[in-house]
This record gives C-alpha cells, structure tokens and sequence, in this order.
C-alpha cells in the first residue's frame, strides 16, 4: 500500500495559510505581469550580467558628474535594492510552492494508488449486478479512445 504524504489540515492551519494569501496578494498588487511577447523582447540580467551591472551602477554612483539627469540612475538605483530586498523572499517561495507541488502530487499518486488496487479489487470480486454498472463506469477511465486517420490526399 502506498503512503507518501499523510497531511491533516486543521481549519486553523487553512485560515492561517489563507491569510497569509491574502496578505502577499495585497504586498504583491503593485508586481507586474509580463506578457509573452514583452518576456521576448526585453533585455535581462541573468548571473554573468548581474557582476556586470553591479559594477556599472557602482561606477555611475560614484562618479555623478558625468551622469546626465535624464539617464534614470536613481530609478536604477532603486531597483537594484529593491531586487535585493526581494530576491530571498521570492527564493523562499519558491521552495514552498515546490513543496505544495510535491505533496500535491503525492496525495493525488497516493488517491490513485489505493483507487487502481480497490478497481482491481472489484474486478476480481465484484461480479455481483449491483456492482456491474459502478464497475462499467470506472472502467471508463481506461477506455482508449479511437483515433481517426484522416485520408491523405493522393
């Protein structure tokens, strides 16, 4: 029999977790949603570009005289603390929707399991009438279905 996952959610443990929702969707309201074509497009800092702005914007720091008032250095500024405020907290996340994942797919792998052995269960002892129908329906579920090969042109 298999038991990945055994998880009891008390109603305060729920409320708890919706809270905490509730609170990061109002903390979050002001994050963007990029759409896939701005994804494509824009430009981005990944772990060899990152060493590179840092340096660039440090320079740009240090030397104001030669920045014009109309580059955004401040602007810059500003999101670079604020990437650093919130990388971690995204980091930390991230590993706890991954572990919601996870046990999602266990409970659900733990529900099929015990689901597939009671359906052979009823396969094998389950010839009485009153079960036959209960039997046909959960079968299909393992229905395949048939494909229909469309004719090639000549």
């Amino acid at each position: 029999m298999q038991n990945l996952v055994s998880l009891n959610l008390p109603a305060q443990d729920l409320a708890d977790i919706d809270t905490a929702i509730a609170t990061l969707r109002r903390v979050f309201a002001p994050f963007i949603a990029l759409q896939p074509d701005d994804r494509v497009e824009m430009k981005k800092m990944g772990p060899k570009s990152r060493e590179f702005c840092e340096q660039a914007l440090s320079l740009l720091e240090s030397n104001p005289q030669m920045v014009p008032p109309n580059l955004g250095l401040a602007e810059a500024l500003a999101d670079r603390t604020a990437l650093e405020q919130l990388r971690p907290r995204l980091q930390q996340l991230h590993q706890l929707v991954e572990r919601g994942d996870d046990t999602e797919m266990a409970l659900g792998s733990d529900m099929m399991a015990i689901a597939l052995e009671g359906y052979r269960l009823l396969e094998v002892s389950g010839k009485g009438e009153a079960l036959k129908s209960a039997r046909r329906d959960l079968s299909a579920r393992f229905a395949r279905k048939r494909r229909t090969v469309e004719a090639e042109p000549a």
